[in-house]
């Protein structure tokens, strides 16, 4: 069985060569004396019946690529070599493979067309040589030859087919999963990228405020500078936590069920504010009853609130910042508005320009809010957003 397999293997990677050992092998036994079943003895071997032989054997060794000029040919020798009294042996099988043949590599309809003629054909000439019926036993076995090889021929082509549709499903679903994996892994570096520039920029500005406010007090004041410079130590420290936690989150790939990222919270408001409020007036106001948001809406809130305040510092350095947090059945808004005078349009950006700003809206579209910018009519710069948390969706 296994050296059958390894042969099989090979006629495969070499199907020409193959053809051509069949063809060599058939024309080989059909110059054995061996005579028709149910007919009389045949002549001696004679120089047409082996040219006969030759130009049908022959003709096998082309059967996959041009498959019915093959069966005709074949044909024709056959029925010439019986009526002629010139088919001995195993020759006559030879249609038998070309039929086989037509059946694996054209439609069912040729093939059906084209066995049946030769069969019928064959069949004929049969019953003109043997002088029987035809069904006569040899000829009913010469016509069941066919048939089987036909039927033999589009079961392989079948199966062919089913393997190839097979393998093209099985393609397209590697196709679909590699874009999967590329489209998650381009969210995931996006979300990583807002993820950093947010916690890089809002304590990068912080430290810049309380590094500013030192630098200020630290002739006149020294213990208020100390203070300030307190707060960089623990503005450095917690960006390399931040960080540590994000890289901490690339290295755990064989986790994908793992926590992607920091999850601040509105909690934290104070202390964010009081960072910023050390350089630069911050006041908010919070309005409606404060309830536990999703998860998703709470750190959206959060960064927005965070942005907000790194852009203030940066580009309206000493104005008097507010920060306003509205909560409401339907959801949460978010005001935060500077009085910088007569900002630039590149200040700030114009609405949605900007990485901060369209971190900003993408964070408020996630949760299906809405999220405006821009520069106020009497000077400073506004933000505002509408994340929707409904009652009944708090966690």
């Amino acid at each position: 069985m296994e050296r059958f397999a390894r042969w099989r293997l090979l006629a495969r990677a070499h199907p020409t060569v193959a053809d051509v050992l069949l063809a060599g092998a058939l024309f080989v036994l059909s110059l054995l004396p061996v005579d028709p079943p149910g007919g009389p003895a045949r002549a001696p071997l004679s120089g047409g019946a082996v040219l006969i032989a030759l130009v049908g054997c022959a003709a096998l060794a082309l059967r996959r690529r041009h498959p019915l000029p093959v069966l005709a040919v074949v044909t024709a020798a056959v029925v010439l070599a019986l009526l002629t009294d010139h088919g001995r042996g195993p020759f006559v099988i030879s249609v038998a493979i070309a039929a086989y043949t037509v059946a694996t590599l054209t439609d069912r309809r040729t093939a059906g067309v084209a066995g049946g003629v030769s069969a019928l054909l064959v069949g004929l000439a049969a019953v003109a040589a043997l002088g029987v019926a035809w069904l006569d036993p040899a000829v009913v076995v010469l016509l069941l030859w066919f048939g089987v090889a036909v039927a033999g021929g589009d079961a392989v082509r079948s199966r062919r087919a089913y393997v190839v549709v097979l393998e093209e499903r099985a393609l397209r679903a590697e196709q679909t999963r590699e874009e999967e994996a590329r489209r998650r892994v381009a969210e995931e570096r996006l979300r990583i990228a807002r993820e950093l520039h947010d916690v890089v920029a809002h304590h990068i500005a912080l430290i810049s405020v309380q590094a500013g406010v030192a630098g200020h007090l630290l002739r006149g004041q020294p213990e208020a500078a100390e203070e300030a410079l307190a707060h960089v130590r623990a503005a450095s420290r917690t960006v390399l936590d931040e960080l540590a936690t994000l890289l901490g989150v690339l290295r755990r790939a064989d986790e994908p069920g793992a926590e992607t990222e920091p999850a601040p919270s509105l909690n934290r408001l104070d202390a964010l504010v009081e960072g910023f409020a050390a350089g630069q007036p911050v006041h908010w106001t919070l309005a409606g009853q404060p309830r536990p948001l999703p998860s998703a809406v709470d750190v959206a809130a959060y960064r927005i609130i965070q942005e907000s305040l790194t852009n203030a510092h940066k580009h309206a350095p000493g104005a008097r910042v507010a920060v306003r947090l509205r909560y409401d059945p339907e959801g949460i808004t978010i005001e935060v508005r500077d009085d910088g005078v007569d900002p630039a349009p590149a200040d700030h950006g114009t609405p949605g320009a900007g990485l901060g700003l369209l971190g900003m809206r993408e964070r408020a579209e996630t949760v299906g809010g809405s999220y405006t910018a821009g520069p106020r009519p009497g000077g400073g710069f506004l933000v505002r957003a509408i994340l929707p948390a409904p009652e009944e969706m708090a966690e």
